[in-house]
């Protein structure tokens, strides 16, 4: 299983990581990466979120 993380310093709070993924995703006053491993069927949507990050916030480990 892979891993993914969220470089706070540039991520803006949009919320459309939690918006594609919310399993996986959470945003409040801070981002957070709920999973600890990210199980393979969800591997397509936490791209997907990886894509549609306006500022590139979001990587894979």
């Amino acid at each position: 299983m892979k891993q993914v993380k969220i470089i706070e310093e540039k991520c803006i709070l949009c919320g459309q990581c939690e918006a594609i993924a919310p399993e996986v995703f959470k945003i409040d006053d801070t981002p957070k990466v709920i999973m600890d491993k990210i199980p393979e069927n969800l591997e397509e949507k936490v791209q997907e979120a990886i894509d549609a990050c306006p500022t590139t916030a979001i990587e894979w480990e």
